[in-house]
């Protein structure tokens, strides 16, 4: 029961961790082709994607120079939540089965 439970919560954790990671690397290459800013779509991917570089930002930018490294930053973040985290998580789900 409880391990079935887990599992979903490993799978609505992993389509989050995804959809978030096609966010970021949608932002990189918006920001890399200029994109309408007045676009909805662009306006969505931003408005969710800078809450998340913002803290970053702060202590990146005195190793960057002019380049923002706080896509790559969260991008590290969200593959050590995959490959750590979610795995350990799905791991003790089927022990509990």
């Amino acid at each position: 029961m409880i391990g079935s439970l887990l599992l979903g919560v490993v799978a609505v954790l992993k389509a989050i961790l995804t959809l978030v990671t096609y966010l970021i690397l949608a932002s990189v290459a918006m920001s890399w082709f200029s994109a309408d800013p007045r676009n909805p779509i662009v306006a969505m991917i931003r408005a969710i994607t800078e809450p998340m570089y913002r803290p970053i930002r702060r202590f990146t930018r005195q190793f960057g120079g002019p380049i923002d490294l706080s896509p790559f930053v969260i991008w590290l973040i969200i593959l050590f939540l995959q490959t750590g985290v979610v795995t350990y998580l799905e791991k003790l789900a089927y022990q509990l089965q």
